[in-house]
C-alpha cells in the first residue's frame, strides 16, 4: 500500500525523538486547530464545557482531565476511506488500572453506559489495541459466545511504550475494515464493521492523559 511508507518513517522519526519533545506533524489534516477547540464537542451528562476538560499547553500538546466520564468528539463525520494519525501519553504516576480509549465511528449519542454507537481502539494499560466495538456495533471477527464487554484482542504481545511516553497509533478505515497499529506493530483488524462511517473522537474514563499531533489523511 503506497502510505505505509510514509507512516513508518514518521513512525521511526518519532521513536527517535525525546519522548518529552514535540515531533513533526504526519501527513494528513491536523483535527486540532491549536488554539481552540472548534469543530470538536464533548458529549456527557449532564453537559460540561469542553473548554472545563481540555486545554492546549505551552508546547501546543492537549491536556486532557480525563473526566467526567464522557467523550471527545468531532462535529464532522468521516465516511470515506483515512487513516487517523494520534499520539498519547499517560502521566508518570497514573493508577494501574488507567483507562481510555480512540472512537472511531461515532453514530449516536451516549447510549450504553455513556458511550455511543462507535468503535473504541483500547488504549488501557495492557491492553492497548484491542478492538471494543460499543453500544451494540458489530464486526464479523466478534467472539463467539457473545461477551459482557465485546472485545477483539490485540494480535500481538503489547507494543505500548512506558508510562510517561508516548504512544502513536496510526488506524486505517478502508470501507468496512479498520487496522490499528500502535508503535508501528499491526495490532488489530476488524471486518465488516457497522457502522462502517462516522465521527471521530475520544474516551474520558476518569484518567487526565495528554494528546498531540492528531492528524487525518483521506486514502487514495
Amino acid at each position: 500500500m503506497r502510505y505505509l511508507p510514509c507512516l513508518l518513517l514518521t513512525l521511526a522519526l518519532a521513536r527517535a525523538a525525546d519522548p518529552a519533545s514535540p515531533v513533526a506533524t504526519p501527513a494528513g489534516s491536523p483535527l486540532f486547530n491549536g488554539k481552540d477547540f472548534a469543530g470538536w464537542e464533548f458529549v456527557t451528562v449532564p453537559a460540561t464545557d469542553i473548554t472545563k476538560v481540555c486545554h492546549y499547553t505551552a508546547d501546543g500538546v492537549i491536556a486532557c482531565a480525563g473526566k467526567p466520564v464522557g467523550f471527545l468528539t468531532t462535529t464532522a463525520t468521516y465516511s470515506q476511506g483515512y487513516t487517523l494519525h494520534a499520539e498519547w501519553r499517560w502521566p508518570v504516576g497514573t493508577a494501574a488500572n488507567t483507562n481510555g480509549g480512540v472512537l472511531l465511528h461515532i453514530s449516536s449519542g451516549p447510549k450504553d453506559r455513556a458511550w455511543p454507537l462507535s468503535f473504541q481502539i483500547q488504549t488501557k494499560l495492557k491492553f492497548v489495541g484491542d478492538v471494543l466495538p460499543m453500544a451494540g456495533a458489530l464486526c464479523a471477527e466478534l467472539p463467539k459466545p457473545p461477551q459482557a464487554v465485546p472485545t477483539v484482542t490485540k494480535q500481538k504481545t503489547d507494543s505500548e511504550k512506558p508510562v510517561g511516553e508516548w504512544n502513536t497509533t496510526d488506524i486505517v478505515v478502508r470501507g468496512d475494515t479498520i487496522t490499528v497499529t500502535i508503535n508501528g506493530v499491526v495490532q488489530n483488524t476488524v471486518t465488516k464493521c457497522v457502522p462502517s462511517t462516522g465521527k471521530v473522537g475520544f474516551q474520558f474514563e476518569g484518567f487526565p492523559f495528554e494528546m498531540r499531533n492528531i492528524t487525518l489523511a483521506p486514502l487514495h
